[in-house]
């Protein structure tokens, strides 16, 4: 009898873990995460989309384009924040599986949302959204999409810092501003000081650039206007410390305002600013990331930039790689 009621005891548990696992509420998603060592694949800021071809064709994939195709904020042209790709649920199998990034559409289900890290390789973030008809699955995505848009972005930078492997080697910049951070060998010290780092690196296109400084906490007098003070910084620091050619001056291009968020940057508050720069009476000018973070233990902030000029291409994934490195940061 003792055995009998043990091993009832055993099923009931095993079969209670196995609902809790397969069952999703629409307020978070179950997450389910299997020892898989096949390497993903895919490039840069991709996703897959798996569904049938009429939910794709129809609402629900005009749904799935306006929230992960929408255009990358900050950038002079349109450019999608993933580049998607559609396959029936059929031809999701061998290589396919190995997607970095996938959504998985199921109609006829119970309304869920499922999160999947590292289930067919790795490193691997999907996600699953289901639904009786149309209308729930569009509920679903739109409920949800904000959550999925940061997971795979954060994912995706996670991804891209794990290839800084050889990094430069930037003398002084501790002791000088406070903190290290992982840039790449192929970039180079265009210019080293006190108070000022600029590094860079040349590409097919033109130059990807980073500028690291510190200022004290007093610097803004007043926060309630962090754009227009951090586009005055912007024009009078790095206008000061960019060498352009003569007659010009690198500053905030002055027909649109940036877009300005608070954000953390290596656990500390910071205001994200994403905008367009140019050089004053010249024809160059391309897109802007800047953070500034806020210190209080110390008194100061610090402000990390990353700009691309690349006049023939397009520039969302050299922005991605810069965001990536600035956020390796390690503060003292």
């Amino acid at each position: 009898m003792k055995k009998l009621l043990y091993l009832s005891l055993i099923i009931l548990s095993f079969t209670a873990c196995k609902k809790k696992k397969e069952k999703s509420k629409d307020t978070s998603a179950t997450t389910e995460e299997k020892q898989v060592y096949a390497k993903s694949a895919g490039r840069l800021n991709s996703l897959t989309i798996v569904s049938d071809n009429h939910l794709w064709e129809g609402a629900v994939g005009e749904q799935l384009r306006k929230d992960f195709a929408a255009s990358v904020m900050g950038l002079p042209q349109e450019e999608p924040l993933f580049d998607m790709k559609q396959m029936p649920p059929k031809v999701f199998s061998g290589f396919a599986k190995k997607a970095r990034h996938f959504i998985i559409i199921e109609e006829g289900k119970e309304k869920g949302f499922f999160k999947y890290t590292n289930k067919y390789a790795r490193p691997q973030l999907g996600y699953k959204l289901t639904g009786y008809n149309t209308q729930e699955i569009i509920e679903q995505i739109k409920a949800h999409e904000k959550e999925i848009t940061a997971h795979l972005k954060k994912h995706e930078i996670a991804y891209r810092q794990s290839l800084l492997k050889a990094t430069l080697e930037i003398k002084g910049i501790e002791d000088s501003l406070g903190f290290s951070v992982r840039v790449p060998h192929n970039y180079r010290i265009a210019k080293a000081s006190k108070d000022f780092y600029w590094i860079r690196k040349n590409n097919p296109h033109g130059t990807t650039d980073l500028t690291f400084y510190t200022l004290p906490i007093d610097y803004f007098k007043d926060e309630a206007s962090m754009t227009q003070n951090i586009i005055n910084m912007r024009d009078q620091i790095s206008g000061d410390h960019i060498v352009v050619d003569e007659g010009g001056r690198f500053i905030t291009e002055e027909a649109y305002a940036p877009y300005l968020k608070k954000t953390t940057v290596g656990g500390l508050p910071a205001f994200e600013t994403k905008g367009t720069w140019e050089v004053k009476n010249k024809y160059m000018a391309g897109p802007f990331v800047n953070y500034v973070v806020k210190d209080e233990a110390r008194q100061k902030y610090y402000v990390l930039e990353g700009f691309v000029f690349a006049p023939t291409v397009k520039k969302r994934n050299y922005m991605f790689e810069l965001e990536a490195i600035i956020k390796t940061i390690s503060f003292k």
